[in-house]
């Protein structure tokens, strides 16, 4: 790794050569900007805005900005003459307990690489007093043309180094908290407390930039002239409309997910035809009649079986209408009360399956009542 700052680590009397190196790195997919119309590279130019020209890099100082706006004139040779003692030297001024340290403080990590070997034995030195002790040192260091606040731990057998924010470089967290008393209940204590022990700990090796890869498999579909894949419909969190059910609801949740139950994307339903069941002797009627009954069927039946022989289903219900009429004789009754035996027989008949039955029956009664 190429280190980015040489210089020692002040420990009392012992000085420690060492070298500064990044301990992190971005994998950001990073864009240029563009022309939309002609796809030409927009690049920004240094411009003197009294000359207005391009100036080189050559031509550039440094200036402080007044509240006036006013520029003063500050050089290398200024800032040089700073009384800065850390200016090549990291230099301890302390060792507390790392909890003492505020994670609001911390910014970039570096690891201190040992510079050379006689540097090999004091660095050992330093690293097993911070093992031994349960603490990390707290120091001061200048980069980049500033003194800075450093903290150093063990990490595996090399030495890290946390630049801190000054203590006055941490804001105060005023006006975040919710205003006004809110009061929690000890049963949605206890649902929280149940939802953190079911969703348990993870291993941070586990975890992705899911968005980065997403970028990346946009551009590699693009640059193969493919197109890009669509993201997936997330559906929309709901309102939480009561404290204790969507707590509930979490911890279903999550155990089923723990258990392997409903983990991952839900997949799509598929939809699948009905088999085709079984024609039973109830449904007879269905095949002739739709929905009606048994006896509407056989009537109509018998009303079609009869139009070629005599008469059409219209004379056959003006001739069921008439003998109603004349229900004083009494050959219509006796006629009446046989056609009720046999639609008796006829719905008997088709319960039962008898389609023959069913069909025949309505025939004969129609016959005699043409002939009553």
């Amino acid at each position: 790794m190429r280190s980015i700052w040489n210089g020692a680590i002040s420990f009392g009397l012992v000085s420690i050569p060492i070298k500064l190196v990044n301990a992190t790195e971005s994998h950001a997919v990073s864009f240029r900007q563009i022309h939309t119309e002609d796809g030409g590279r927009i690049r920004y130019r240094k411009v003197c805005e009294l000359e207005d020209r391009e100036v080189t890099q050559a031509e550039i100082g440094k200036a402080y900005e007044d509240a006036d706006g006013s520029m003063i004139p500050i050089t290398d040779e200024d800032l040089s003459q700073l009384p800065i003692p850390t200016a090549r030297t990291i230099e301890i001024v302390a060792f507390v307990p790392e909890d003492r340290i505020d994670p609001l403080q911390m910014g970039s990590a570096y690891y201190l690489a040992a510079s050379g070997a006689p540097a090999a034995k004091p660095y050992t030195l330093l690293r097993e007093a911070l093992k031994r002790s349960n603490r990390v040192a707290i120091a001061k260091f200048a980069l980049r043309g500033r003194e800075r606040l450093g903290m150093l731990r063990v990490v595996g057998d090399a030495i890290a180094m946390h630049g801190l924010l000054w203590p006055d470089e941490v804001r105060a967290p005023e006006g975040v908290a919710p205003e006004g008393g809110v009061t929690v209940r000890d049963q949605e204590l206890d649902l929280a407390d149940a939802l953190m022990d079911t969703l348990g700990e993870i291993d941070l090796d586990d975890l992705h930039d899911e968005y980065r890869e997403a970028v990346e498999e946009v551009v590699a579909a693009k640059a193969s002239g493919e197109r890009p894949p669509e993201a997936r419909e997330e559906a929309a969190p709901g309102k939480v409309l009561d404290l204790m059910a969507a707590l509930e609801s979490s911890v279903r949740a999550a155990r089923e997910s723990r258990d392997g139950e409903g983990a991952g994307p839900a997949e799509e339903a598929e939809v699948r035809s009905l088999p085709q069941r079984k024609t039973s002797s109830r449904r007879t009627p269905k095949e002739t009649g739709g929905k009606k009954s048994a006896s509407t069927a056989a009537k109509k039946t018998a009303a079609k079986k009869a139009e070629p022989r005599k008469s059409t289903a219209k004379s056959a219900s003006t001739a069921k209408s008439t003998s109603t009429a004349k229900s004083t004789s009494t050959a219509a009754k006796k006629t009446a009360a046989k056609g009720t035996a046999k639609k008796t027989a006829a719905r008997s008949a088709a319960g039962s399956g008898d389609k023959g039955g069913a069909r025949n029956t309505p025939k004969k009664t129609a016959s005699r009542r043409r002939s009553a």
